[in-house]
C-alpha cells in the first residue's frame, strides 16, 4: 500500500499550541481554512483534528473545514460517551456523502473531563470494552442494514443509518484509526481497528509493537482487512541539519523557561503510550539517526514529546525506515503551523513520494 501523508490542525481556545504564532484570530474559521486549503495545495493528504473537552467541537470543524475544500481529507478525532454509536454513524455517514467520502475518524479513548459532559467510566476495561463495542456498531451500520447489537455498553435495535456510505475499492467505509499502548487498547486495535497510530517511538520500539499486534490479530482471528499502522510524530525540518538542531535545541531552551502546558496534563501523563515516550529519554537525548527525546523532558506531550529533527533529507530518511517495517499512514507537524505546511510539503514531501 502506498503511503499517505497527512498534518495536524490545531484546534484550540487558546492561541500558542506548541509554539504557533500568536493571533487572536487563530481558531477563526478564515485561518483553519487558509491551513486547509494551504494543505491542498502543498501536497498533503488531510489533517488530524483533535479533540478533547474545552476544545471547539471537532466534528463542526471539520464539517465547516470540509464544505471549503475540495480535496482535504479531515481526520476527526472522536470519543466513544462523548458521542453514542448510532448518533455517531449517522452523522459520519452524512458527512461522508456530502464530501464524497473524505472523512477519516480517529477513535480516542484517553481519560478526558468526563463529568463536565455527563459522562462516567469505570476501570480500563471497561473503557476499552465500551470502545470495542462502540467500533463494532459503528462499522456494522456502515456496512449493514437493519442491525441490531446488544451489548454490554451499547444497543441498537433494528436500525440503519442513511445516507449509506458509498464503498470504493480498498475503502468499504470511513478509515478508522486508534491509538493506546496498553494491552487492553492494543487487543481493541488487533481486532476492531483499521489503523493502529503510535506516537514517536525509536524504531525498534515501532517494530517490535508492529511484530505483537500482527501476531495478536491472527491469535484473536481478526475478521477485517489486515491491520494497517501509521506514525503520528513531530518533524522538525529545516535546510541544513545544522541549522535544524540549533533550531531545535533553542525550542527546547524556551520550552524549559515557560514549562509547557503538559507539565499540568496529570491524564495524558499517566497513559501506557505516553509513558512509553517520556522513559525514552532515560536512554539519551537523540536516538536512532534522529530522535529528540528532550522535549518530553520539558512540556512536550503526545505527538510533541519527540521530535525528528534534520534536513529534509535526513527526515525523509528515518520515516522511509519506518516505512520499512510496515507504516503507511503518516500524520506528522511543526510549527508555526501554517508555515511549516509550506515548507514541508515543498521539501519533505517529494523526498517521501520520489
Amino acid at each position: 500500500m502506498s503511503a499517505q501523508y497527512l498534518w495536524y490542525i490545531p484546534n484550540q481556545i487558546e492561541p500558542g499550541h506548541r509554539g504557533d504564532a500568536v493571533r487572536s484570530d487563530h481558531n477563526s474559521l478564515e485561518t483553519l481554512t487558509s491551513h486547509a486549503r494551504a494543505l491542498e495545495d502543498n501536497g498533503w493528504t488531510g489533517a488530524l483534528i483533535g479533540t478533547s473537552w474545552g476544545r471547539p467541537d471537532t466534528f463542526t470543524v471539520a464539517t465547516a473545514l470540509a464544505a471549503r475544500t475540495t480535496t482535504f481529507e479531515p481526520l476527526v478525532a472522536i470519543r466513544p460517551g462523548y458521542w453514542r454509536p448510532a448518533n455517531f454513524a449517522a452523522a459520519a455517514a452524512t458527512l461522508d456523502h456530502l464530501t464524497g467520502g473524505r472523512l477519516r475518524v480517529n477513535i480516542v479513548s484517553g481519560r478526558d473531563d468526563l463529568a463536565a459532559y455527563g459522562d462516567a467510566e469505570g476501570d480500563q476495561a471497561h473503557r476499552y470494552g465500551r470502545t470495542k463495542e462502540f467500533l463494532q456498531v459503528v462499522r456494522r451500520l456502515w456496512t449493514q442494514e437493519r442491525v441490531t447489537y446488544a451489548g454490554e455498553h451499547f444497543a441498537v435495535t433494528d436500525s440503519t443509518v442513511t445516507p449509506r456510505i458509498t464503498a470504493t475499492p480498498g475503502r468499504p467505509h470511513p478509515t478508522l484509526y486508534f491509538g493506546g499502548a496498553s494491552e487492553a487498547a492494543e487487543r481493541v486495535a488487533a481486532t476492531e481497528a483499521d489503523v493502529q497510530l503510535f506516537w514517536g517511538e525509536t524504531l525498534d520500539g515501532v517494530g517490535e509493537r508492529i511484530d505483537r499486534l500482527r501476531t495478536l490479530s491472527d491469535r484473536l482471528e481478526r475478521e477485517h482487512a489486515p491491520l494497517e499502522f501509521g506514525l503520528r510524530i513531530t518533524t522538525l525540518v529545516r535546510g541544513t541539519t545544522d541549522e535544524a538542531w540549533a533550531d531545535a535545541e533553542a525550542k527546547v531552551a524556551e520550552m524549559a523557561r515557560s514549562h509547557g502546558e503538559f507539565a499540568h496534563d496529570p491524564d495524558r501523563r499517566a497513559a501506557e503510550g505516553q509513558q512509553r515516550l517520556l522513559r525514552l529519554a532515560e536512554q539519551g537525548d537523540v536516538l536512532d539517526d534522529n530522535l529528540y527525546t528532550a522535549p518530553g523532558r520539558y512540556g512536550g506531550g503526545g505527538a510533541g514529546t519527540t521530535w525528528l529533527v534534520g534536513s529534509a533529507e535526513d527526515v525523509a530518511k528515518s520515516l522511509r525506515r519506518y516505512a520499512d517495517l510496515g507504516v503507511t499512514h503518516f500524520v506528522l507537524s511543526d510549527t508555526p503551523y501554517l508555515r511549516e505546511i509550506e515548507r514541508q510539503g515543498r521539501s519533505l514531501l517529494p523526498l517521501l513520494r520520489g
